[in-house]
């Protein structure tokens, strides 16, 4: 299943540090991630859509935090699409800080997000996995944290009728070293950040 973006519409990135990839907050920058790589390969390729696209990713987010500004950087902006990103902190807090987010809460601030745009803008969601591409054994450890999270995006997305961008599935399977995509195995570099907006691109197309 696929997004159609409208002719003129809003697409709205928003979540934790991967989607934020060092965005000017005093403008409507787009950081130098996924988002403005997606964004502007969707540009070149339709020019005369004219899209919007903003990008609401804040380094260090979870799942409550989104929750906590999700009426500033979400709703206020009325936008057509939203992409969603969220979850990696959640069980990063766990390991460094002894600061977990449990399966329970996550899901139900997650759903309160769907459940609240729905109702007042009726967007189409586009849900992006967290993911993991860990680089040593401490970090394997993380995925009995992540992994149910991860179920409950994708449960969620067949809930509301998301598209869902399979992030998690789409580094494990990329085959090659992890340092090619990640330096500390939550962040991206350019390469990494390439294939997910090559990921996300399959899952939008413009409205006709």
């Amino acid at each position: 299943m696929t997004v159609e973006v409208p002719r003129g519409g809003r697409v709205l990135f928003i979540g934790d540090s991967v989607t934020d990839a060092g965005r000017d907050r005093s403008g409507d920058d787009l950081g130098c991630g996924y988002a403005m790589m997606a964004a502007a390969w969707f540009t070149a390729r339709h020019p005369t859509h004219r899209v919007t696209f903003r990008n609401r990713g804040v380094s260090g987010d979870r799942v409550r935090d989104l929750r906590a500004r999700w009426e500033d950087d979400c709703l206020a902006l009325a936008p057509q699409v939203v992409s969603v990103l969220i979850g990696v902190n959640d069980t990063w807090r766990r390991y460094l800080r002894d600061d977990p987010t449990d399966v329970a809460e996550f899901e139900r601030d997650y759903r309160h997000l769907l459940d609240v745009a729905r109702r007042r803008l009726d967007p189409a969601f586009v849900l992006v996995e967290p993911f993991l591409i860990p680089l040593d054994d401490a970090q394997r450890a993380w995925r009995a944290d992540l992994d149910p999270k991860v179920a409950v995006v994708r449960r969620l997305a067949a809930e509301f009728d998301a598209t869902l961008v399979s992030g998690d599935d789409l580094f494990q399977a990329a085959g090659v070293g992890e340092r090619v995509w990640t330096n500390d195995g939550v962040h991206l570099t350019p390469f990494g950040h390439a294939l997910l907006a090559q990921q996300w691109l399959r899952a939008v197309t413009p409205r006709a």
